[in-house]
């Protein structure tokens, strides 16, 4: 059985998993403690060369940017590696693609001249704006202050390209006056669980395991009839590593295939019957993905309940990841191990 993946009409690169931060709620599981692993430039031109007539723009313009359009960069925290992030964005432009922007923690806003020259620079080269991550979660490792400094020269340079993600929590700890870091039970203490049904927080990744204290909690059999069609296959927005897994909207840790043949992917579409793991989540149900996870691999559920679907998907997955390598869809395997 074949099925077509989604087209890539916007898209997000993972330069690498690498963070400076272990965030509780990262979709992701990135975190120092990766390998220090970026995309080679090779792969970068390869993968950018094949979305450059794919990417659609903002319905805004070519030059307007938003979270869910254009071409993104991003990590891990892509200022990590500010060379690589500074040569993907020239290319990225070469190739015509539209509404580039890159998605930032802010932990290298220190100084704001060098800042000033390193955002001139990304948008000299083609960058049409920036992304900035604010949240209870990021401020455990990034002092306000770096955030407010990115905030004020990205408006001043990229105007209403300034993407800041999300205003929430912005506001909240403006009206706060936070200095400094806050650890997320403070921020507890301070706002209250109330104030984050505000906002998207989404039960997936490390929320799952860092977080699953402030969601209800649910028996596996009442998930059981769900799979995971809509969001392996939806279009509206893919991602792509470093290592060149091709990844379906937020789903850490399952590749569709190969990102460097993206064209021949979308042509051929993807064989499930190679892919035993990807064709439960889409043509069957958790129930079955539960049963093979018991049967071939000891799978215990877990007694406290589980926060959402994708809970109980990420938890039957790393026990299977975390024991062999038979599946090529789970990957890549360090994610499994950084969950925690």
């Amino acid at each position: 059985m074949k099925i077509t993946p989604p087209n890539p009409i916007s898209c997000g690169i993972f330069l690498s998993y690498r963070c400076n931060s272990e965030c509780r709620h990262c979709m992701y599981a990135c975190s120092p403690r990766w390998s220090n692993d970026w995309i080679s430039l090779n792969d970068l031109k390869t993968i950018l060369s094949q979305l450059s007539d794919k990417i659609l723009p903002s319905p805004y313009g070519v030059h307007r940017v938003g979270v869910n359009y254009g071409l993104h960069f991003t990590g891990g925290e892509p200022f990590l590696n500010y060379p690589l992030l500074l040569e993907a964005v020239k290319m990225a432009k070469d190739y015509g693609i539209p509404s580039i922007f890159v998605e930032t923690n802010s932990y290298w806003c220190t100084d704001p001249g060098r800042m000033i020259e390193k955002l001139v620079e990304l948008k000299d080269s083609g960058l049409d704006g920036i992304l900035v991550s604010v949240n209870p979660f990021i401020v455990e490792y990034v002092p306000f202050e770096r955030i407010e400094n990115n905030i004020s020269l990205s408006l001043k340079l990229f105007g209403y390209n300034t993407i800041i993600y999300q205003y929430e929590f912005y506001r909240q700890f403006k009206e706060a006056n936070l200095r400094g870091l806050l650890r997320f039970e403070d921020y507890l203490k301070i706002h209250g669980l109330k104030r984050l049904e505000w906002v998207e927080l989404i039960p997936m990744g490390r929320a799952c395991y860092k977080l699953r204290d402030i969601f209800p909690k649910y028996p596996a059999r009442i998930f059981f009839k769900e799979n995971c069609r809509e969001s392996l296959l939806r279009e509206w927005h893919t991602h792509v590593d470093n290592y060149g897994n091709y990844i379906a909207g937020y789903c850490g840790g399952i590749s569709l295939g190969d990102a460097r043949k993206i064209n021949q992917l979308l042509e051929e579409g993807i064989d499930l019957d190679e892919k035993p793991i990807l064709n439960i989540l889409i043509s069957k149900n958790l129930e079955e993905l539960y049963k093979l996870a018991v049967r071939e691999f000891d799978y215990k559920e877990r007694e406290d309940g589980y926060i959402s679907r994708c809970d109980l998907c990420l938890d039957i997955r790393r026990c299977i990841a975390l024991q062999t390598e038979e599946y090529q869809e789970l990957s890549p395997r360090e994610y499994y191990t950084r969950l925690f």
